[in-house]
Protein backbone atom coordinates (compact mmCIF):
# COMPACT_ATOMS: atom_id res chain seq x y z
CA UNK A 1 0.00 0.00 0.00
CA UNK A 2 1.54 3.49 -0.70
CA UNK A 3 1.68 6.26 1.44
CA UNK A 4 0.74 9.97 0.19
CA UNK A 5 4.24 10.42 -0.51
CA UNK A 6 5.32 7.91 -2.60
CA UNK A 7 2.43 8.73 -4.29
CA UNK A 8 3.44 12.24 -5.01
CA UNK A 9 6.77 10.67 -5.50
CA UNK A 10 5.92 8.50 -8.36
CA UNK A 11 3.70 11.67 -9.81
CA UNK A 12 6.38 13.70 -10.22
CA UNK A 13 8.55 10.86 -11.43
CA UNK A 14 5.93 10.05 -14.55
CA UNK A 15 5.43 14.07 -15.24
CA UNK A 16 9.53 14.19 -15.30
CA UNK A 17 9.60 10.76 -17.82
CA UNK A 18 6.70 12.55 -19.75
CA UNK A 19 8.82 15.65 -20.04
CA UNK A 20 11.50 13.85 -21.29
CA UNK A 21 13.68 15.38 -18.42
CA UNK A 22 15.73 12.14 -18.26
CA UNK A 23 16.66 12.09 -21.96
CA UNK A 24 19.63 14.24 -21.69
CA UNK A 25 21.53 13.15 -18.37
CA UNK A 26 25.27 13.09 -17.95
CA UNK A 27 26.58 9.41 -17.57
CA UNK A 28 23.03 7.85 -19.32
CA UNK A 29 24.12 4.08 -20.79
CA UNK A 30 26.72 3.74 -18.54
CA UNK A 31 27.77 1.57 -15.59
CA UNK A 32 27.08 3.35 -12.09
CA UNK A 33 29.86 4.41 -10.21
CA UNK A 34 30.71 1.64 -7.14
CA UNK A 35 29.39 2.22 -3.86
CA UNK A 36 32.15 3.46 -1.31
CA UNK A 37 29.91 2.31 1.45
CA UNK A 38 29.10 -1.13 0.43
CA UNK A 39 31.10 -2.60 2.74
CA UNK A 40 30.08 -0.71 5.91
CA UNK A 41 27.01 -2.47 7.48
CA UNK A 42 23.40 -1.14 6.14
CA UNK A 43 22.85 1.17 9.58
CA UNK A 44 25.28 2.76 8.81
CA UNK A 45 25.50 3.44 5.04
CA UNK A 46 22.74 6.76 5.26
CA UNK A 47 24.59 8.44 8.06
CA UNK A 48 28.32 7.71 6.35
CA UNK A 49 26.78 9.33 3.01
CA UNK A 50 25.70 12.47 5.03
CA UNK A 51 29.10 12.94 6.84
CA UNK A 52 31.03 12.36 3.68
CA UNK A 53 28.51 14.99 1.66
CA UNK A 54 29.28 17.46 4.32
CA UNK A 55 32.61 17.45 4.21
CA UNK A 56 33.62 15.44 7.29
CA UNK A 57 36.74 13.57 7.30
CA UNK A 58 37.44 11.13 9.95
CA UNK A 59 40.69 12.14 11.91
CA UNK A 60 43.53 9.44 10.81
CA UNK A 61 42.21 10.32 7.16
CA UNK A 62 42.90 13.94 8.04
CA UNK A 63 46.65 12.92 9.23
CA UNK A 64 47.41 10.92 6.79
CA UNK A 65 46.54 13.61 3.82
CA UNK A 66 48.94 16.64 6.18
CA UNK A 67 52.13 13.94 6.59
CA UNK A 68 51.22 13.63 2.37
CA UNK A 69 51.07 17.42 2.11
CA UNK A 70 54.14 17.94 4.00
CA UNK A 71 55.94 15.42 2.35
CA UNK A 72 54.72 17.11 -1.10
CA UNK A 73 55.98 20.82 0.36
CA UNK A 74 59.37 18.71 0.92
CA UNK A 75 60.27 17.77 -1.94
CA UNK A 76 59.74 21.75 -3.68
CA UNK A 77 61.96 23.32 -1.21
CA UNK A 78 65.08 24.76 -1.56
CA UNK A 79 65.58 26.75 1.40
CA UNK A 80 67.38 24.46 3.88
CA UNK A 81 66.26 25.78 7.00
CA UNK A 82 62.46 25.47 5.44
CA UNK A 83 63.02 21.58 4.96
CA UNK A 84 64.43 21.33 8.22
CA UNK A 85 61.58 22.86 9.77
CA UNK A 86 59.25 20.72 7.78
CA UNK A 87 60.72 17.43 8.27
CA UNK A 88 60.51 18.94 11.94
CA UNK A 89 56.88 19.00 11.67
CA UNK A 90 56.61 15.34 9.65
CA UNK A 91 58.13 13.70 12.68
CA UNK A 92 55.82 15.16 15.22
CA UNK A 93 52.78 14.53 13.01
CA UNK A 94 53.94 10.93 12.71
CA UNK A 95 54.50 10.84 16.52
CA UNK A 96 50.90 11.92 17.25
CA UNK A 97 50.11 9.68 14.75
CA UNK A 98 51.38 6.73 16.04
CA UNK A 99 50.36 7.30 19.65
CA UNK A 100 47.12 7.77 18.80
CA UNK A 101 46.77 4.51 16.39
CA UNK A 102 48.86 2.85 19.78
CA UNK A 103 51.07 1.38 17.30
CA UNK A 104 53.56 2.32 14.87
CA UNK A 105 52.76 3.23 11.38
CA UNK A 106 54.81 0.60 9.33
CA UNK A 107 55.19 2.02 5.25
CA UNK A 108 54.61 -1.48 3.49
CA UNK A 109 56.42 -1.44 -0.20
CA UNK A 110 53.11 -2.55 -1.86
CA UNK A 111 51.84 0.86 -0.38
CA UNK A 112 51.08 3.88 -1.88
CA UNK A 113 52.09 6.12 0.72
CA UNK A 114 55.61 3.70 0.82
CA UNK A 115 56.12 4.70 -2.83
CA UNK A 116 55.65 7.95 -2.72
CA UNK A 117 57.75 8.54 0.13
CA UNK A 118 60.35 6.75 -1.64
CA UNK A 119 59.98 9.02 -4.78
CA UNK A 120 60.58 12.46 -2.76
CA UNK A 121 63.71 10.80 -1.08
CA UNK A 122 64.96 10.03 -4.42
CA UNK A 123 64.20 13.43 -5.70
CA UNK A 124 65.64 15.09 -3.10
CA UNK A 125 68.75 12.97 -3.36
CA UNK A 126 68.82 13.68 -7.05
CA UNK A 127 68.39 17.73 -6.32
CA UNK A 128 70.65 17.70 -3.12
CA UNK A 129 72.74 14.98 -3.73
CA UNK A 130 73.21 11.57 -1.37
CA UNK A 131 73.60 12.57 2.31
CA UNK A 132 74.44 9.77 3.95
CA UNK A 133 77.71 7.85 3.42
CA UNK A 134 77.78 3.99 3.55
CA UNK A 135 81.12 2.21 4.91
CA UNK A 136 81.53 -1.00 2.69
Amino acid sequence: MFNFSQIVSEDHIKRAIRDGKFENLEGKGKPLPKDEAENLPPELRMAYRILKSSGYVPAEIAEEKEIVRTIDLLAHMKDEQQRYRQIQKLNVMILKMNERRGRPVHLDDSDEYYRRIVEKVRIAEERFGNTHTTNE
